[in-house]
C-alpha cells in the first residue's frame, strides 16, 4: 500500500454492522468491497436496497454505489487479492442451547479469507466475541495465509446504537484499537483517517482489553438499566413512584439520567446475549464470581415482562377474551430488529393466555409476521385499538408518543392504557378519562 493514499477495505459479513460499516467508509472516501456468503444480501445491497431498517443509511447506500467506491461480492479470493486491511463483521449469537457466544460465523470468515492473503495485511474484528478469541485467530490466520506472520490481527470493537448507526459509525464516540504492533496501528489509523480528522479519541491497548470494551460497556448498561427496574418492584411493594425516584437520581452528577428509565427492559441483538456470554466466559475462565451480578441482572431484566402481562391482568381482571392492543414490536424505538424483543414476548405471553391480541409496529411488522405467525397485526396504531379493552404502549415510537388520548378515547371500547416504558404524560391521559398504568407507578 502507498502511504500516501487510504487502504482499501474489505468488510467480511454485510448484516447490521457490516452493511452499515461498508457504506459509510465508502462514503468517507474509502474504496470498499462487501462480502458475503449470502448472496440474497449481496444482490439487495449492489441493488441499493438496505435489508433491514436505519435511519439514514439507504440514502447513503446510494451515494456510495453512484460514487462507484463501493461494491458486494461472495469471493474471498477477490477480497484477499483487494484489500490491505480487512473488518470482520460476522455475527456471534448465543450458542442454542448455552448462555456462550456461537462462534462458529466468526471462525468460518477468518478461516475463509485466511488462505488468500498473499501480501502483508490487517484483519481487524469488529465482533463481539469472548476475550481470548482474538489470540487464537492470530494463530489460526498465520498458520493458514501464504504470507504468514506478515498478517497481523487487531480488534476494534463496534458501538453501535440502532437507530443512530450512521451517526455513531461517521462520528463515534472513541475508537478502541486492539493492536500487538506499531504496525497495526498505523493501518487502523489509515482506515479511520477521516474520522480521527473530527478530533475522535482513540484509545489504543492490547488484544484482549479492546475484546472486553464492548462486553463490559454492555454490562454496565445493562446492569444501570435493571437496577432503576428493581427500584420500580420496591416502589410497587410500598406506593412509592420510580418515576420521580429515578427523576431525583438523575439529578446526581455521579449517577446521571441516561439509561435511567424504567419499564419493560432491555432486548435485542446485543445487551441479553452479550452479558450471557460473558458471564459465561468468565466463569470458563475462573473469575465468574466476579461478575456474578450479571445473572441477577439477567432475571431482573425477564421478571419485566411478567410484571407488564400482570399489570394488564389486573386492570382487565383477567387475559383471556379480552380485546389488546399491543403497541410495538421492535425491541426500541427506530429499528426493525425482533431479536429478544421485550414486546413480543409480552404480546406472545398474553395471547397464550387467550388475549386476542393485534400488534402494530411503524417498521417492524413484517419480521414479526415472519417470526410468530400466530399473533394477529394491525395496519397502524388505531387499527389495533378499535374496541380495544386495554391498550398496552411495548416499544417507544415517537408515533405512539404524540398520539392524542381524546381521539384515541373514540376508537377503544374502554379507556384503559397500560405504559410499558413510560413514555406517556400519566397526567394528560390521566386528564383524558384514561385508566393508566405503569411499572413502578401507582
Amino acid at each position: 500500500m502507498n502511504t500516501t493514499e487510504l487502504p482499501r477495505l474489505t468488510v467480511i459479513g454485510t448484516g447490521y454492522l457490516g452493511a452499515t460499516h461498508a457504506i459509510c467508509m465508502a462514503v468517507l472516501g474509502y474504496e470498499v468491497l462487501g462480502v458475503d456468503v449470502d448472496q440474497g444480501k449481496i444482490d439487495k445491497l449492489a441493488s441499493g436496497e438496505v435489508p433491514f431498517f436505519e435511519p439514514g443509511l439507504p440514502e447513503l447506500l446510494t451515494k456510495a454505489l453512484e460514487s462507484g467506491r463501493l461494491r458486494f461480492g461472495t469471493s474471498f479470493e477477490e477480497a484477499g487479492e483487494f484489500g490491505d486491511v480487512h473488518f470482520v463483521c460476522v455475527g456471534t449469537p448465543q450458542m442454542a442451547g448455552s448462555d456462550a457466544a456461537d462462534l462458529t460465523y466468526v471462525d468460518a470468515a477468518f478461516r475463509s479469507l485466511a488462505p488468500h492473503l498473499n501480501r502483508r495485511a490487517l484483519v481487524v474484528g469488529k465482533s463481539t466475541v469472548p476475550v481470548g478469541t482474538a489470540k487464537r485467530l492470530t494463530e489460526v490466520v498465520q498458520s493458514l495465509a501464504p504470507a504468514g506472520d506478515e498478517v497481523e490481527l487487531a480488534w476494534n470493537p463496534e458501538f453501535l446504537r440502532e437507530g443512530f448507526a450512521v451517526d455513531d459509525t461517521m462520528r463515534p464516540d472513541r475508537l478502541v484499537f486492539g493492536v500487538a504492533s506499531a504496525w497495526a496501528e498505523e493501518q487502523l489509523r489509515a482506515a479511520y483517517q477521516p474520522v480521527l480528522d473530527l478530533g475522535t479519541p482513540v484509545v489504543r491497548t492490547d488484544l484482549a482489553t479492546a475484546e472486553l470494551v464492548k462486553v463490559a460497556a454492555n454490562s454496565f448498561l445493562a446492569t444501570k438499566i435493571s437496577y432503576i427496574n428493581a427500584m420500580a418492584e420496591v416502589c410497587e411493594a410500598v406506593g412509592a413512584d420510580i418515576k420521580d425516584l429515578a427523576d431525583s437520581l438523575a439529578l446526581d452528577d455521579r449517577i446521571g439520567g441516561k439509561f435511567l428509565k424504567p419499564g419493560l427492559g432491555f432486548g435485542g441483538g446485543c445487551l441479553p446475549k452479550d452479558i450471557r456470554a460473558f458471564a459465561h466466559r468468565a466463569e470458563e475462565i475462573g473469575v465468574g464470581q466476579a461478575v456474578s451480578f450479571l445473572r441477577e441482572v439477567d432475571d431482573i431484566n425477564r421478571r419485566r415482562r411478567a410484571r407488564t402481562v400482570d399489570l394488564v391482568r389486573e386492570m382487565l381482571g383477567g387475559i383471556s377474551g379480552k380485546r389488546i392492543a399491543a403497541w410495538g414490536a421492535a425491541f426500541k424505538p427506530n429499528s426493525d430488529d425482533i431479536r429478544d424483543a421485550p414486546a413480543l414476548d409480552v404480546a406472545r405471553t398474553m395471547h397464550g393466555l387467550g388475549g386476542r391480541v393485534r400488534v402494530f409496529d411503524p417498521a417492524a411488522l413484517d419480521n414479526a409476521r415472519r417470526a410468530f405467525p400466530e399473533l394477529r397485526y394491525g395496519d397502524s396504531a388505531f387499527d389495533v385499538a378499535q374496541d380495544a379493552d386495554v391498550v398496552v404502549l411495548l416499544t417507544e415510537w415517537s408515533d405512539f408518543r404524540e398520539i392524542d388520548p381524546e381521539a384515541l378515547a373514540k376508537v377503544v371500547k374502554h379507556k384503559r392504557i397500560v405504559d410499558g416504558r413510560h413514555a406517556l404524560d400519566a397526567e394528560q391521559w390521566r386528564a383524558a378519562g384514561w385508566e393508566y398504568r405503569a411499572l413502578g407507578r401507582s
